[in-house]
């Protein structure tokens, strides 16, 4: 028998993912400040677009967040 879809905790668990993802970014930005004369253009370049998908994920993310809000709100 199949397990029942459970769904209860996305919110939470979403909440979660977007405070890893803030933290990635945050020691990535770190990282950057602290070793940027060390690295090439190429590899500062690749963690502000890496940093530039997060922050695209945290909205979507926010955005999920909402809508698990508002479907557990009419069940």
């Amino acid at each position: 028998m199949a397990k029942p879809d459970d769904r209860s905790d996305n919110p939470e668990r979403i909440e979660r993912n977007i405070g890893h993802t803030m933290q990635n970014r945050n020691e990535a930005e770190d990282y950057l400040k602290a070793h940027a004369d060390e690295m090439s253009e190429e590899q500062k370049q690749q963690i502000e677009e890496k940093n530039e998908r997060r922050e695209e994920s945290i909205e979507a993310m926010r955005d999920e967040i909402k809508d698990e809000v508002r479907d557990q709100r009419y069940d």
